[in-house]
């Protein structure tokens, strides 16, 4: 870990909420908007987010799942993301947010009409932009846990989105839900 957090002490609730509390708090509230507030489908929002963890390396955001009443994308999802280009496991929805988010992350300059054509023949103009906060959303907190080394030091194997209240059932995803970590 790059920061230096006091023996004892959470290193997420440290460096997001008492390093930089003003703008720890905002961000957090940010990245827990997507979760909540969210009206694109499970594996269109679950590609683009895991596209986006697989691009920044984030141990923790490639680890985690987003859950919606109680369902997750299947096992072998992740390996279809990264497969987008070739997999037959995607409609096009799915496979537009993967690419998306790629484009996003590494080529924001190379969206050009073709893309843009394509994108608005699946996707109407609010989730476009719902869709462009959320990988908006993902890259940079994302990049910034794992450039600090936080995404190792809150990994999940299992637990409820942020935009489920949390229960005593999984500890560990309670500590992280209510520590405010996001990715």
């Amino acid at each position: 870990m790059i920061v230096d957090v006091p023996g004892g002490r959470d290193p997420i609730a440290y460096v997001w909420g008492e390093m930089v509390p003003g703008i720890g708090a905002a961000a957090s509230k940010f990245s827990l908007a997507v979760y909540a507030h969210t009206t694109l489908g499970l594996r269109e929002f679950e590609a683009a987010r895991l596209r986006i963890a697989q691009i920044n390396g984030c141990v923790f955001c490639l680890d985690w799942r987003t859950e919606r009443d109680g369902v997750k994308v299947e096992d072998g999802f992740a390996d279809a993301v990264a497969a987008w280009r070739t997999t037959d496991a995607f409609d096009a929805r799915t496979r537009l947010a993967a690419e998306y988010a790629e484009r996003y992350a590494l080529d924001h300059h190379g969206l050009d009409e073709e893309f843009w054509s394509r994108m608005t023949e699946h996707y109407s103009e609010n989730e476009i932009v719902e869709l462009s906060m959320s990988i908006g959303s993902w890259w940079a907190f994302g990049r910034l846990n794992h450039v600090l080394g936080l995404d190792t030091a809150c990994m999940l194997t299992d637990g409820p989105s942020p935009s489920v209240k949390p229960t005593a059932v999984n500890p560990t995803a309670v500590k992280a839900t209510e520590r405010g970590h996001v990715t």
